[in-house]
């Protein structure tokens, strides 16, 4: 099943909100009812630009549909992404490793500020990269769960801000100069910007996106929640600059680790990887055409600074 979209390619309705598709919930009625407010804006601005998502922009302007009902003008300024990091010790020592591989040999693996994975799924991402052979820098936080299974160390004996806590026994060992494990955190623009950084597995939050995107950083999707289904979607199928990992069969929820390497690889060393690599290169292009002085982002704000200048003196 699907939402159509006039002039837009179907949303499928597992990649939704998940408080879009219970009509039951109170939060259903909360996104009706702040998306029925967007009529009384004058404006929307959308961190994003032409030639990223033409259709849609297109669409929202031109189609006869959205001419119908009350529909304010966006504008499309993007990529807009944070610039400047501050660095911990930690920091500094991951960007110290990243500095002795060679180029686009490293991924990237973290899901934003707040996404975590279960017990399960952690260990079959451990052993997927293991398996991989390829370098990576991976953001470890504490899973979901409660309770750690029995391939797991003691939690009871260790920091639970310490990686290893949560990872298989003896994985740190077996990737020790393959992979740089981090807690928490890391300076993802930082990473991302970096020439050896070569692929990033990501929970599709709509900064990283534009962040890859800028930095020329093919993806692998693993979208966790909100938007980041629909986003993961728009990039493996409709842009072409993501490779999305699929879940073993009779599983709903767990990707499992020769999935995990499988796709670690295609991105990092793989043909598709390499087709993947030159249309984020494009892309990369675009954006940054998009925000000089002729670009389609820049023009867009213009306008807008010029509406206020006309009509707030």
């Amino acid at each position: 099943m699907s939402v159509g979209v006039p002039g837009c390619s179907p949303i499928r309705t597992q990649d939704l909100l998940d408080q879009a598709r219970n009509r039951k919930i109170d939060e259903y009625k909360w996104l009706l009812h702040h998306f029925s407010r967007l009529p009384l804006a004058s404006g929307i601005f959308v961190n994003s630009w032409k030639d990223l998502e033409p259709v849609s922009i297109k669409s929202i302007k031109e189609n006869p549909f959205f001419k119908q009902i009350p529909t304010p003008p966006i504008h499309p300024i993007g990529p807009i992404i944070k610039q400047e990091e501050t660095l911990s010790v930690i920091d500094v020592e991951c960007l110290k490793w990243l500095d002795k591989q060679p180029p686009d040999s490293v991924i990237f693996v973290t899901f934003g500020s707040g996404g975590t994975l279960s017990f399960e799924q952690q260990t079959e991402l451990a052993w997927g990269l293991e398996l991989s052979q390829q370098r990576f820098i991976w953001v470890v936080r504490k899973p979901t769960d409660s309770t750690s299974a029995g391939t797991f160390f003691n939690a009871g004996e260790t920091n639970e801000n310490d990686p290893k806590v949560y990872l298989p026994e003896g994985f740190l060992d077996r990737t020790q100069g393959m992979g740089f494990v981090v807690s928490s955190w890391a300076p993802q623009v930082t990473i991302l910007g970096h020439h050896s950084t070569g692929g990033f597995l990501s929970h599709c939050g709509w900064n990283s996106i534009l962040e890859s995107i800028v930095h020329g950083v093919p993806l692998v999707t693993w979208p966790l929640y909100a938007e980041q289904k629909m986003n993961s979607t728009m990039l493996v199928e409709d842009i072409g600059m993501a490779i999305k990992p699929k879940m073993e069969a009779g599983q709903q929820t767990i990707v499992g680790r020769k999935e995990i390497e499988k796709v670690v690889r295609m991105v990092m060393e793989g043909e598709e990887g390499k087709v993947i690599r030159s249309r984020v290169k494009e892309l990369k292009e675009s954006a940054t055409k998009a925000l000089d002085s002729s670009g389609s982002s820049y023009e867009s704000l213009s306008c807008v600074a010029d509406y206020w200048k006309t009509n707030h003196n």
